[in-house]
């Protein structure tokens, strides 16, 4: 391919919109270009890299046993009726009605279609286990889209279900599925750790997520360097701690004017924040929840939202805290609430002693309150988030916590879906049961910038060369001189038959034009043509490691094929 004939365009200045690494670079690079919020166009060169991920998603999918197919994007309500999610899924389904009024919504995930096929098809023990799969593009109406890739309203997934007869042969299947996400990733050359995660609104069993480690993922992961163990942070247990042992202060209420965060009422006070209740009044489906935490630690909403059973919660406004309980932000407590307030402890909270409460009295607070004596316990939950150096609650060693992006999910469903759509089997002695069912997604569109996040430098993408858009740019440093024009084009022609993707930037650019565009996109290797041609030489850089080389030219396409075909190894 000549760049000069490519659907590639660079952007020199940077996109005022990205903050992510893998977001800047794919928009400055040419492979991605917004059109509206969470929504991406995919241009030639990035096509190239999603049709590479592909490749390698569907070869290891294959070689596990699942088989392609092609379902709907266009999903009938009455099947998400029959599971319950069409009235649970909530905001982010897509709805819509066609010309007669009947309801669909765009698929941001296909149990129920999937579960209603192999109903109407799959009737004996004979016809299972079958794994079946699919790559498609998938809909969320996400509340902030962002980082690109990252989290988008649109994107490219692939997803894949297993149909079992029992318990044991599901296993067999969801393991099956953890091998070959294993490879995948690693053929990916993607830094990648395996964690035990919630089953949100896809429900099962149980599930497991595949996080890559970056900055601007959305996942936090707290893991275990003694023993092994991995978690999404929003299902790690953080258990009541051992009652403090402290002798008890006498009650003592104390004037805080316009004291409103743990950290001013902390050095107001002279306290630890770890000896302050902090209060966050929520509205849960129209109703007042108080939850209660330690000053020192913050609420993890993911886990607020498994102990309320709803995404349907909010923090209330300043009006409503007025009109609730008299009061305003910064001195909500547990003192002086009026009936009907459902309140929330964090187990952090559990025997503390001589703790610094509000009362719902702006610029008060108590000192020295205690449970038994000033106020009682209530309901208590775990709602936390996890923080670097707690106990591991496997060996109880302490784990460390990064952010990171899940690229991949895995569940156990049971019968979630079969049962109530009624997916039955005959089994050997003729009884009728519900098929034992797996699901298991990878975001094809998200791995592309997850390789970018993992993969680039000040000066661009570095694209390891199993997903690379081209193997080997040919760079002709000057278009004019046609003894540097015929070299490049023969190293062009050879690079072409001997079967390396290869780009030729003909352009009638600078030199540092065509190095600044080289680094940005980010091919594996290159071959300049410049002034060295005159001792029948060329240069070879490698774009990951910045190496070099000079060599004849006529040894110049054949080294670089040998370091493409060691790098896919």
């Amino acid at each position: 391919m000549r760049w000069s004939r490519y659907f590639l365009y660079t952007l020199k200045e940077e996109p005022a919109e990205a903050e992510a690494p893998s977001h800047r670079l794919l928009l400055k690079a040419g492979f991605i270009k917004q059109v509206s919020a969470g929504i991406y166009e995919i241009l030639p060169a990035g096509w190239r890299v999603l049709r590479k991920i592909e490749n390698v998603v569907r070869k290891e999918m294959d070689r596990s046993g699942a088989q392609e197919l092609l379902l709907t994007v266009l999903n009938p309500a009455e099947l998400w009726k029959e599971t319950g999610r069409w009235e649970t899924y909530g905001n982010e389904l897509f709805r819509l009605k066609d010309r007669n009024g009947r309801e669909y919504c765009l698929g941001p995930t296909h149990e129920e279609e999937i579960t209603d096929l192999v109903r109407r098809t799959i009737h004996s023990y004979r016809q299972l286990p079958v794994i079946l799969y699919q790559i498609q593009v998938k809909f969320r109406d996400e509340k902030r889209p962002r980082f690109g890739l990252i989290r988008g309203r649109e994107f490219i997934m692939k997803d894949a279900y297993s149909f079992d007869t029992d318990e044991m042969s599901a296993m067999v299947s969801y393991e099956t599925m953890k091998f070959a996400y294993d490879r995948i990733f690693r053929k990916l050359r993607l830094n990648v750790i395996m964690a035990e995660a919630s089953v949100g609104q896809i429900g099962g069993k149980q599930s497991h997520e595949f996080i890559a480690f970056t900055d601007y993922g959305e996942a936090k992961v707290g893991y275990c360097e003694n023993c092994g163990y991995a978690a999404n942070a929003e299902i790690i247990p953080l258990s009541k701690p051992e009652p403090g042992e402290e002798e008890e202060e006498p009650l003592e209420k104390v004037h805080t004017p316009n004291v409103r965060t743990i950290e001013e009422l902390a050095n107001f006070l002279k306290v630890s924040p770890a000896k302050i209740m902090k209060a966050v009044l929520y509205i849960v489906d129209g109703k007042p929840v108080l939850v209660l935490i330690r000053g020192d630690r913050e609420i993890d909403e993911n886990k607020l939202e498994i102990v309320l059973g709803t995404e349907n919660f909010r923090l209330a406004e300043d009006e409503e805290v007025k009109k609730l309980l008299g009061t305003e932000k910064g001195f909500i407590g547990i003192f002086n609430l009026p009936e009907g307030i459902r309140v929330l402890w964090d187990n952090s909270l559990y025997g503390v002693k001589n703790m610094v409460v509000a009362l719902n009295e702006p610029d008060y607070h108590y000192v020295n309150a205690n449970s038994g004596r000033d106020y009682e316990y209530g309901e208590f939950v775990d709602v936390a988030q996890v923080r670097e150096g707690d106990p591991c609650p496997k060996c109880g060693n302490p784990l460390k916590v990064r952010t990171g992006l899940e690229l991949g999910h895995i569940f156990l469903l049971g019968t979630r879906y079969s049962e109530p759509m009624k997916a039955y089997f005959a089994d050997r002695d003729g009884s009728e049961k519900p098929i034992i069912m797996g699901c298991y997604g990878i975001g094809i569109s998200r791995i592309m910038s997850a390789i970018v996040e993992q993969y680039h430098d000040d000066k661009g993408i570095k694209w390891p060369t199993p997903v690379a858009p081209f193997e080997l740019e040919i760079i002709c440093l000057n278009m004019s001189d046609q003894e540097l024009v015929r070299v490049a084009e023969k190293l062009y022609i050879e690079a072409e038959e001997k079967g390396i993707e290869v780009i030729y930037d003909d352009r009638e650019e600078s030199a540092g034009f065509k190095f600044a565009d080289a680094d940005l996109v980010g091919f594996p290797y290159r071959i300049v043509v410049g002034k060295k041609v005159k001792e029948g030489k060329v240069e070879i850089q490698k774009r990951a490691t910045g190496e070099r080389w000079d060599v004849p030219i006529e040894e110049a396409v054949n080294k670089v094929k040998v370091m493409i075909e060691e790098d896919k190894k």
